[in-house]
């Protein structure tokens, strides 16, 4: 970072610190806010844009060759006239990093000669010509897509991630309906619930939370329809990087039929099982001194005094009008030796009891045991590390969240299901840029903050960025025209990125 940078960022610290001190009240009666004497005006020389952060992304993404590699496996134009295929997935991936929620909002960007200037572009595609673009693509141009975003994947991971965090690649696999009002799109059906749409499939990777793979499925397909190839690509992908991988779903991604195969080719793997009726028969003749307690471990990790708890509201309610209620009493943890009926090898069967009090009101009315099953061919961890392995990846519906309401990739705008599984894959890159870019802060306590941050706060503290665009002979210049507390790790970043040699 330049010294001019460091002093005014140590300038404005200062300022924000003084004018926020508790201590430092107006000098004027009445509300905070007052309403200046506000004009407007056109600004004559100065161009600037509210997303500079893109700046920092588009260097990035020169820097690691995506353009290039998309360019080389995708092939979807004869001709580019004057557009080739990674404008177009890029003006997409851009239009959702910055904010932009549909395809229309690309034309905001296509209007703003300071967007254009920022990004190195005459011109870019409109919406109704990036709309085409998407069905331009069969099943194998998507799958060439995500081939070229994972191979610069590696590239980045490669240059980002440390040697000790390199030991065991943890992989999530889940399904979430897109539902979808249209009439018209093809491949769309009725899901489980009644709700008409799509089906997609997340692969995704829990040390950075980024999705691998994303598959687009008719509405009425199940949970693990097809998922099985899929795991096996993501599992490929990390072994070139990874010592060892660790799959993980709930019970609907129990494939017995691969666990032998997975074994051999030494993939972890740790599902969620249904209890079946001799599942429950063999968990109910385990003596007494198979189970052990199994103590969850603490969610309060901050340091210092805790605050007082609030009262639980519904719990009240539910207590006064003597509705009947669920409390979960204490668990046990065991295990035992179990072979699916489609496997050769045994495999680990560890069994949560949960002893739940039936209570009516504040009537206890008797106690009941429900039994949860985890499977698993790793050999290391005990009983309850599988469990809170296995729990551990309800972290990615934070992801799956953030794809269908954070940067709203499971819009489906298109009219058929290539189509809109190319849109999807397109629109995530956004995520997957957050997730580059928090990969290249240096100080590791930064960048797991921003692993984790959800979107629309990483849009409003990194990316939303208002910028002065100076445009040279042979740079483009982004002044900075605001502040917060990231800036300076923007800055630093951006400093590292740009010197990164992915060559």
């Amino acid at each position: 970072m330049k010294r001019k940078n460091r002093n005014f960022l140590r300038r404005r610290e200062r300022e924000i610190k003084k004018r926020l001190a508790r201590d430092n009240f107006p000098d004027h009666d009445g509300p905070v806010m007052n309403v200046p004497n506000i004009h407007f005006e056109m600004a004559e020389r100065t161009r600037a844009i509210g997303c500079g952060g893109i700046g920092a992304i588009h260097t990035l993404c020169d820097n690691a060759g995506l353009a290039t590699t998309i360019n080389r496996k995708v092939n979807v134009f004869k001709r580019h006239v004057p557009y080739f295929e990674s404008d177009h997935v890029l003006n997409i991936a851009y239009n959702t990093f910055t904010g932009g929620r549909c395809l229309e909002d690309i034309e905001n960007h296509r209007n703003d000669t300071s967007y254009l200037d920022a990004v190195g572009a005459q011109r870019i595609p409109d919406p109704t010509t990036a709309g085409d673009f998407t069905r331009r693509f069969g099943r194998s141009d998507v799958i060439d897509l995500m081939d070229a975003i994972n191979e610069t994947r590696q590239l980045v991971w490669d240059r980002t991630i440390p040697m000790r965090d390199r030991q065991v690649a943890v992989i999530d696999v889940d399904g979430i309906l897109a539902e979808t009002t249209g009439e018209c799109k093809k491949g769309m059906d009725i899901a489980y619930n009644g709700i008409w749409g799509y089906h997609p499939l997340v692969v995704s990777l829990a040390n950075t939370a980024e999705p691998l793979y994303l598959v687009n499925r008719s509405g009425n397909r199940p949970s693990h329809d097809g998922a099985a190839p899929w795991i096996d690509r993501a599992a490929e992908l990390t072994s070139r990087f990874f010592t060892r991988s660790i799959v993980r779903g709930d019970t609907d991604f129990s494939l017995t039929a691969n666990f032998d195969r997975w074994t051999d080719s030494e993939l972890g793997f740790v599902f969620g099982y249904d209890a079946k009726p001799n599942l429950v028969k063999i968990a109910d003749g385990l003596t007494k001194a198979q189970w052990e307690k199994l103590k969850r471990r603490d969610k309060n990790t901050s340091q210092g005094e805790s605050r007082a708890k609030p009262e639980k509201v519904k719990e009240k309610i539910v207590e006064e009008r003597g509705f009947r209620n669920l409390v979960l009493e204490k668990e046990h943890v065991a295990e035992f030796p179990y072979s699916p009926a489609k496997c050769k090898r045994t495999y680990r069967m560890v069994v949560v009891r949960k002893t739940i009090q039936v209570k009516e009101g504040q009537k206890h009315l008797f106690d009941q045991e429900r039994y949860f099953f985890y499977i698993t061919n790793l050999t290391e961890p005990t009983p309850a590390e599988v469990v809170f392995l296995n729990n551990d990846r309800c972290d990615q519906e934070n992801l799956l969240g953030e794809l269908s309401n954070g940067l709203n990739a499971m819009r489906m705008p298109a009219g058929d299901l290539n189509s809109n599984w190319a849109y999807m894959v397109m629109a995530s890159m956004a995520w997957t840029l957050k997730a580059w870019f928090a990969l290249h802060v240096w100080i590791r306590k930064d960048r797991s903050k921003l692993i984790r941050m959800g979107f629309r706060q990483f849009l409003n503290t990194v990316v939303r960025i208002p910028c002065q665009i100076v445009r040279g002979a042979r740079k483009v210049t982004y002044r900075i025209l605001g502040y917060t507390k990231w800036t300076r790790t923007f800055l630093s970043t951006f400093g590292r990125l740009r010197k990164m040699s992915y060559g």
